[in-house]
C-alpha cells in the first residue's frame, strides 16, 4: 500500500512543472501547472494575478531551444509548444498595441502599455525626432521621480537615466529643461498617459521589427502595427500598407509574400526573405494575427488560413481571440479607473524595487552606451502612420534603422551560473527575455535611487533553455521519417480504393477495359469483391428490416 501511494505521488509530481513569467516591470510570477495545461490557463492566472481585465492586448512570449521567438498559442498545450524541459521561462508582452491608448479604461492596462512602449523607445524600436524624444523622456522622468526638486536633483540629474540607445548632452539638457518647467504637478498616471498619446502619433508606434532581406539582398525590417504593414529600410519607411489594402499573407520556406490592392485596383506583391524558415513562419503568424485583430469586425469572421495553395504543403493557422472592435465595445462597460493599488502597497513596491535596483547596480558591470551625435536624434514626422500615403518613402531617421545595434549583454543563468548572452531579433539568437539587461529610466551608474525609487526594477538572473541533445535530434529525425512513411502508405491506399471503384464501375474507358480483362482482376472480382459486396448487401437488408420492425 505504501509503495502504491508513493508511486502515485511520484506520478502526480511528474505531471506538474514549474513556470516563470517575467512581467513588464521585470518582476517575476512563478506558478506550478499541469503538463497538459493549455496556454489559456496560464494567461488567465497572470491576468488574475495582475487584476487585469483588458487582457486581449497582451500575450505571452517564449524562446525555443533554437533561439526562435514565439507567441504562446492559448488553445494548445504549453509543454508541447515549449520544446524544452521544465522549468519553463516566458515573458508577458504587449501583443497588439492599442490604436488609441487614451481609450483604455483601466489605469493598470495603461501602465503596462506604458512599460512596453518605454522598452521600445530604449531599444531603438520607437523612432522620433529630437523634440519628441526630449518630451517623451521628460514624461518618463516625471513618472519616475515626480516634480523637479533642486534639493534632490542637482545639475545633470537627467544624465543618470538612459532613455534611448544613443543621445547627446544637448538632448539631456533639453529633457531636464522640459521636466523642470513644463511638467510640474503631473501625477505619474497623467505623465504615462501623455507619454502614450505622444508615442501613438509616431510612425514606428507598435513596431516589433522582423529582420529580413529584399529581393536585391538589402537588409530590411518588416513590422505589423495597429494601422497596417510597414517596411523599414535604411533610414526610410519604404512601404506602408493599410490593413484594408492587405489581401493575403503567404510564406514558403524562407520566402514571405504580401499581396495588396491599392488605389485604382493597383495590385502589388512584396517579397522578402527571412533568416530561417522558422523565423519566416513566425513572421507569417504575427501578420495573420495582427490582420485579423485590427481588420475584422467580429471574431466570428476569423477563418483558418493556409501558407500555401499547394496540395499537402504549407502550414494552417487560425487566430483564436477577440478582434479590436469587440475589445473596444466590451471595454465601454468598464469604469474608467485609477490604479487598484493602495498608497501603502505602492510604497512597499517602491521600496522593494529600489532595493532590487541597488542590488542590480552593484552586480552589473556592463556600462550603458551613451554616444554623442550632436542634435541629430532620429528625426521623424510626428503624424499618425495610417494617415500616410503608402506610395511615399518617408524618412524616419538620419541613421539606419537597426534596433539590434542598441543591445547590451544580457545576463543568463544556466545551472546556477551567470553568463552574458547577446540578444538578437526574431530569426537570430536571442535571450529568453529578448530584451537587454538595462531598462529605460534606470540608472547608468547606480545613483538613480538618490533621486527617487522609481516603480520598476530588473531581475538579473535569467534561465536559458537547455540545448537539444543528440537523442532528441534522432527522435525528431525518426518521427519525420515515420510521418513520411505513413503519409505515403495512406496515399497508396487511397489510390488503390479509387482504382477498385473505377474498375468495378460501369465506366467504359479503354484503360479500365484492359484492367478488367486481366486474370488477376477476374480472380479478385469473383473471389473477394463479389462476396464482400453480397455480405454488405445482406447486412444492409438486415439493418433495414430491423429498423422497420422497430
Amino acid at each position: 500500500m505504501l509503495s502504491r501511494l508513493m508511486s502515485s505521488s511520484i506520478r502526480s509530481l511528474d505531471r506538474e512543472c514549474d513556470c516563470t513569467v517575467r512581467l513588464l516591470d521585470d518582476s517575476e510570477y512563478t506558478c506550478t501547472i499541469q503538463r497538459d495545461a493549455k496556454g489559456q490557463y496560464l494567461f488567465d492566472l497572470l491576468c488574475h494575478h495582475l487584476n487585469l481585465l483588458e487582457k486581449d492586448y497582451f500575450g505571452i512570449r517564449y524562446v525555443d531551444p533554437d533561439k526562435q521567438r514565439h507567441w504562446l498559442e492559448f488553445p494548445k498545450s504549453i509543454a508541447k509548444q515549449m520544446k524544452s524541459q521544465p522549468p519553463f521561462t516566458m515573458c508577458l508582452r504587449v501583443k497588439f498595441y492599442p490604436p488609441n491608448p487614451a481609450a483604455l479604461r483601466e489605469e493598470i492596462t495603461r501602465y503596462l502599455v506604458f512599460l512596453q512602449v518605454k522598452r521600445d523607445l530604449y531599444h531603438g524600436r520607437l523612432l522620433c525626432k529630437t523634440s519628441d524624444a526630449a518630451l517623451l523622456a521628460a514624461y518618463i522622468l516625471q513618472a519616475e521621480i515626480g516634480d523637479y526638486d533642486p534639493g534632490k536633483h542637482p545639475e545633470g540629474y537627467s544624465s543618470k537615466f538612459q532613455f534611448f540607445p544613443k543621445h547627446s548632452e544637448r538632448l539631456e539638457r533639453r529633457i531636464a529643461e522640459i521636466h523642470k518647467t513644463e511638467l510640474i504637478g503631473q501625477t505619474p498616471e497623467t505623465s504615462e498617459l501623455n507619454f502614450l498619446q505622444k508615442a501613438q502619433m509616431l510612425e514606428t508606434y507598435g513596431v516589433d521589427p522582423h529582420p529580413c532581406k529584399d529581393v536585391s539582398g538589402n537588409p530590411a525590417f518588416l513590422a505589423f502595427t495597429p494601422f497596417g504593414f510597414t517596411v523599414l529600410q535604411g533610414n526610410r519607411r519604404v512601404h506602408f500598407l493599410k490593413w484594408e489594402e492587405v489581401t493575403k499573407l503567404k510564406f514558403e520556406a524562407k520566402t514571405f509574400h504580401v499581396y495588396a490592392n491599392q488605389k485604382e485596383d493597383k495590385k502589388i506583391i512584396l517579397t522578402y526573405f527571412a533568416p530561417t524558415p522558422e523565423a519566416c513562419k513566425h513572421l507569417w503568424k504575427c501578420g495573420v494575427e495582427n490582420q485579423a485583430f485590427f481588420k475584422l469586425e467580429k471574431s466570428s469572421q476569423v477563418r483558418t488560413v493556409s501558407s500555401s495553395n499547394l496540395f499537402f504543403k504549407g502550414s494552417r493557422f487560425r487566430y483564436s481571440g477577440k478582434v479590436a472592435k469587440e475589445v473596444m465595445e466590451q471595454s465601454q462597460y468598464l469604469p474608467f479607473t485609477e490604479c487598484r493599488l493602495s498608497l501603502m502597497n505602492r510604497l512597499l513596491l517602491l521600496f522593494f524595487f529600489s532595493g532590487l535596483e541597488s542590488l542590480r547596480d552593484s552586480a552589473h558591470s556592463t556600462p550603458v552606451r551613451s554616444v554623442s551625435h550632436g542634435d541629430c536624434f532620429m528625426p521623424s514626422r510626428g503624424q499618425m502612420a495610417y494617415r500616410r500615403e503608402a506610395s511615399t518613402s518617408a524618412v524616419i531617421s538620419d541613421e539606419a534603422y537597426s534596433p539590434s545595434d542598441s543591445v547590451l549583454p544580457t545576463p543568463v543563468a544556466e545551472h546556477g551560473a551567470e553568463m552574458p548572452l547577446a540578444r538578437h531579433l526574431n530569426g537570430s539568437p536571442c535571450s529568453v527575455d529578448e530584451e537587454p539587461g538595462s531598462e529605460a529610466g534606470t540608472s547608468k551608474e547606480g545613483h538613480a535611487a538618490e533621486f527617487g525609487p522609481g516603480r520598476r526594477a530588473l531581475r538579473m538572473v535569467r534561465s536559458k533553455p537547455s540545448p537539444p541533445s543528440d537523442v532528441e535530434e534522432l527522435n525528431k529525425f525518426v518521427l519525420s521519417v515515420l510521418r513520411l512513411f505513413l503519409v505515403t502508405i495512406g496515399l497508396l491506399f487511397a489510390l488503390l480504393l479509387l482504382l477498385i471503384m473505377l474498375t468495378e464501375s460501369d465506366l467504359d474507358i479503354a484503360f479500365l477495359r484492359d484492367i478488367r480483362k486481366t486474370p488477376e482482376f477476374q480472380q479478385f472480382h469473383f473471389e473477394y469483391f463479389c462476396p464482400l459486396r453480397r455480405w454488405f448487401a445482406c447486412k444492409l437488408r438486415w439493418m433495414g428490416g430491423f429498423l422497420v420492425s422497430k
